[in-house]
Order: structure tokens, then sequence, then C-alpha cells
């Protein structure tokens, strides 16, 4: 009875080494199977970008330049559509922005004052005589302000693929040279709708109004404000030549661009196709800045050609100016917080 005990014992024994041979080689090919998703099908995208001026302005012809290296980068799978003059959103750049933000457009380039509409912290780079010159600018954006601005853009649903250059605002208006405070007295100047501009103009004793830029031109030229104040780059696009006489070349308010797209939609994204965008947008920036840059002594000359005259205003100028404005500071500090004013200060 003992011997035949024992005999079952070492079958039962074969048997369970078997089943676990079994097992293993189960258990391995399973792993293999899981592990094969080299050959599975990678996510293809048609995304559309906005842009808020038309197809001859720098911004349009990087976000093309943009487009064009990520289809490459993706070998087709991601494709950009550029859309200029803000079609996608009936001429009206904060429901440009806003699009970005819900998801309804993808992508756009629009300057940081739209942004400023949704988030009025946004506001500090636009503050008057914020920065002397485009070196400060660049060190800024590069540095510990220009990372807080793209955490307060992505707490707003927006991922910032760096930063374009609109440039140093300038004055233009068809009444007359503006050398003074006192040549702003009720000048009508059409302004982006952000209430620190409002305030500001206010504070020269101008006569502002808020106006999507889509109307500016026939604004101007139907004589229902005076004047605006834009960058180079974009006067120049616009061709408002055609109805503005006097430009006043006084650097009083930085723009920047951003390069945004929707966050939901970037966070969906594969690691890889991140990196693609990423990659593409800082070369498409480094374009659009460095052409706007080159191109705008170009632009200059080709304004004062069409008729526009030009006044340089003196450091004596400039602090004139300057002194007006000072309580818009005072007025706005704790809207844009004190330490993120102090970052770029």
């Amino acid at each position: 009875m003992k011997k035949l005990f024992m005999m079952f014992l070492m079958v039962a024994l074969s048997i369970a080494l078997v089943a676990c041979g079994g097992n293993d080689e189960t258990g391995g090919e399973d792993s293999q199977d899981t592990g094969s998703t080299g050959d599975e099908e990678k996510e293809s995208y048609d995304l559309k970008m906005s842009v808020t001026v038309g197809n001859s302005s720098t911004w349009f012809i990087a976000a093309e330049k943009l487009a064009e290296d990520v289809a490459e980068a993706s070998d087709g799978r991601i494709q950009i559509s550029v859309f200029p003059n803000e079609q996608l959103s009936g001429g009206d750049s904060g429901a440009g922005v806003e699009q970005v933000m819900n998801g309804t457009t993808d992508m756009s380039y629009h300057s940081t004052i739209i942004y400023s509409i949704m988030d009025e912290r946004l506001g500090v780079l636009s503050a008057p005589f914020l920065f002397a010159n485009l070196e400060e600018t660049d060190v800024a954006l590069a540095g510990e302000g220009g990372e807080a601005i793209k955490e307060i853009i992505r707490e707003n649903g927006v991922e910032t693929l760096g930063f374009g250059q609109n440039g140093f605002r300038q004055l233009t208006n068809s009444k007359q040279p503006v050398q003074s405070p006192e040549d702003l007295k009720n000048l009508k100047v059409r302004i982006p709708g952000i209430s620190m501009y409002t305030d500001l103009w206010r504070e020269f004793g101008a006569d502002p109004t808020a106006m999507t830029f889509s109307e500016v031109f026939t604004a101007l030229q139907q004589g229902t404000i005076d004047g605006q104040e834009n960058p180079i780059d974009v006067i120049h696009s616009a061709q408002l030549a055609e109805v503005q006489k006097y430009i006043t070349m006084w650097n009083y308010s930085y723009d920047p661009l951003i390069l945004g797209i929707n966050k939901e939609l970037f966070d969906s994204m594969s690691e890889e196709d991140q990196e693609i965008l990423r990659n593409a947008a800082a070369d498409a920036n480094a374009y659009q800045i460095q052409m706007a840059r080159d191109k705008e002594a170009e632009q200059i000359e080709e304004l004062k050609a069409a008729g526009m005259e030009f006044y340089e205003p003196t450091e004596a100028d400039i602090e004139a100016f300057r002194q007006v404005v000072e309580p818009i500071y005072e007025k706005y500090e704790s809207v844009w917080g004190a330490d993120l004013l102090n970052t770029f200060r």
C-alpha cells in the first residue's frame, strides 16, 4: 500500500511540473503578443490654425512654415490648415482666442493683448513703457517671466508652444503729428478691448474706442476714428498708409505673440507628436521673429514712400509720455500681481 502511494505521488508531481512548464511557455507567448505595438497605426490629425492678420504678414508666413515642417516631420500624419484674418471667428480676435481655449479651433497665433481679455493678469506684458528695447523683451520672455505667462495661459486651456513677435506698438493718426501728450487730447483712437488700454488712453486725454481689428480700416476710412496703435508689421500688412498720415515711433507697449494649441488636444497626443509640434514651433517662432525684425526697416521705407510722416520722439519726449501714464501701474499692480510685475520690471 505504501509502495502504491509513493507511485501515485510521483505521477502527481510529474503532472504538476509539466503543467508549470506549459504555463511558462504560454506566459512567454502572451507577453510577446501584448508587447507587439510597434506596428500599430499612428494617429492622424487635421488641425485648424487661426491667424489674426492677413496672408502677407509674418504671422501667416511663419504659420505656413509650421504647417509644412510638421507635415514633413510626421510623414503627412499631422496636417495644419492656416486661416488668416480671423476667418474662423468671424473677424473677432477675442472669439478666436476663446475658440482655441474650448477646442473649436485647434491652434492659433494671437497677441497676449487678446488673451488678456480672458485673463487680466496677462495685461502686464502690455504695460506702458515697460521695456526699453527688444533685447529686454527677449531676456524677459526666455526667463522666469515667460514661464509665468505660459502657466497662466495653460490655466486657461491653451498650451504655449513659444512666443512670436508682434512688436512694439506705434501710434498712427490722420489729424496731426503726435510729439507730446498734449497732441493726444481728444484724439479718437482705436484700441484693443481691454480695460487697461482704455484707462491708459484716458490718462493721455484721448478718446479711446475698443474695436476688433477687422473693422479698423473701414472706421479710419470713414473718419469714425482718427487713429490706431499697432506694430509696424500690422500697419504695413493692413495697408493703413492708405487711410493714415502720421506715425509716432514711441515703442509705448510691447506685444508678443502666443503660438498656442488647445491643451486638451495637446495632452492627448503621443510624446512623439508633441515633440514634433514643439520642435517645429520653435523653428517657426524664431523664423517669425527674425523675419519681423529684418523686414521692419524695409516696411518703414515703404510706408514713407506711401506718404506717411514719421516722428521719432527724443528721450525727453518719451519721459513726458511715461510720466502721464504712471498711475496705470498703481491701479493695475493688484490686477497683474505684484510678483509678476516685478519679474518683468
